[in-house]
């Protein structure tokens, strides 16, 4: 029999009580703990595949993966919220990402409609964090809560890449600096930083402009939280180095011995040296990979810098995006910095990156139109020596007419209706 509902809040009282010490009592419910974490991910699992089944007809380019929540996440939760284990909605949990903001617009009605369809799956509630984003963190993204026919409630997250890019970089930075962001841990001008951070990300995402003074008030936040970050990590965590790749075409070699259309996946990473340690596919059925999953969390604890992740996907190489984390890691110093490099490729996608835009307002608020011209080192050293993406971005206005010449340059004139859009 299935433990009951009374019971199963025990056991989150009980495993989440740090002042309790771990007895008989607490190993009888960590064996009703696990059943009740493992009864989400057949549902998970059915709801994944029928997204997949769905997302045939959507259109557009997508990423989907699921994953079972943490041991660790799960009873830092109880904690933080004072909520009983029954009540939380995101054991299990899935993901969809898609290229923009737009795209996730189409994708809530795509959804919602093959919800009203299914005799299965039921839509419980709705969030939308993507225009104001999260007051805690400035997280962005929306969820439905979806109930299924075995009564488990899961979790859909639908991003734009943007949205994801921000969630992966709070990720990262967290265990760089060794404080859960995302949970308001550390110190508050770092989740400050984060929260200014997903407002600029959120205004190049809708290609709204962005003045000088949030710039400026960004990059000071940027260069503070850098410094404490850089302060707070003498524990040992250094990641100076990328994941090797070959990872995801291992994980892809031993994808193919399996015959089923979307597997679980036990990975292990180790944020002390940013690597893998170990990997199993775990297959469909429930009971062995949630079991597999427990054993591999007491193998290697959370306290040890380890992070143990059970995730669901038809085709492992997509790790690499929904997942992004795990891979391109930077050392502390410059994580920061590298994030704010990040946002010039995202932006540049959508339509122009920060930088430009800049080099733009510097270039028509000094007028230097047609005749009027400028040594391209004066421009860059005396008036954006502050513009990380300096050379990339006037290449860019040059591509798109905006500037001419080689050097001097100045705006074109014919442009000025079109440049007045950006600036």
């Amino acid at each position: 029999m299935p433990p009951s509902k009374t019971r199963i809040d025990k056991a989150g009282r009980v495993l989440s009580d740090q002042k309790r010490e771990y007895d008989e009592l607490s190993l009888e419910l960590d064996y009703d703990f696990e059943d009740f974490r493992s009864a989400h991910l057949e549902p998970l699992t059915e709801l994944t595949l029928s997204l997949q089944e769905w997302l045939q007809t959507f259109g557009r380019s997508y990423f989907v993966a699921q994953r079972l929540k943490r041991k660790p996440q799960i009873l830092r939760k109880l904690r933080r919220f004072s909520v009983r284990l029954t009540q939380l909605q995101d054991i299990g949990g899935c993901r969809i990402i898609v290229e923009n903001n737009s795209d996730v617009d189409d994708l809530i009605s795509f959804v919602r409609q093959n919800l009203r369809t299914s005799k299965d799956l039921k839509v419980n509630r709705e969030t939308d964090y993507r225009q104001f984003g999260r007051d805690d963190t400035g997280y962005r993204a929306f969820h439905f809560v979806i109930s299924t026919k075995s009564g488990v409630k899961l979790e859909l997250q639908l991003r734009s890449r943007i949205q994801h890019y921000w969630s992966e970089s709070i990720e990262r930075t967290s265990v760089v600096y060794g404080h859960r962001l995302k949970e308001q841990e550390g110190d508050g001008e770092v989740i400050e930083y984060f929260k200014a951070f997903s407002n600029v990300l959120h205004r190049i995402e809708n290609s709204l402009s962005i003045s000088s003074d949030d710039e400026i008030d960004l990059e000071r936040r940027r260069q503070l939280a850098e410094s404490i970050i850089s302060q707070s990590t003498s524990d040992g965590v250094g990641l100076s180095s990328h994941v090797n790749e070959g990872v995801v075409k291992t994980l892809s070699e031993t994808e193919k011995s399996s015959s089923t259309s979307l597997n679980n996946w036990v990975l292990v990473f180790d944020w002390k040296d940013g690597n893998f340690v170990t990997w199993e596919i775990v297959g469909r059925d429930p009971k062995y990979a949630v079991e597999t999953y427990s054993r591999y969390e007491r193998e290697y604890p959370e306290e040890d810098k380890y992070e143990v992740v059970l995730i669901g996907s038809s085709d492992i190489s997509t790790v690499r995006q929904t997942h992004s984390h795990y891979f391109g890691i930077e050392h502390h110093n410059s994580a920061l910095e590298q994030m704010e490099t990040s946002i010039i490729g995202l932006s540049k996608r959508n339509n122009m990156d920060v930088g430009a835009r800049r080099i733009l307002s510097v270039l028509k608020r000094r007028r230097y139109w047609g005749k009027n011209t400028i040594k391209i080192d004066t421009l860059k050293n005396h008036f954006c020596n502050n513009i990380a993406s300096f050379n990339v971005s006037l290449e860019d206005l040059k591509k798109r007419g905006f500037v001419i010449g080689t050097d001097p340059v100045s705006l074109d004139i014919k442009m000025n209706k079109q440049i007045a859009e950006y600036v």
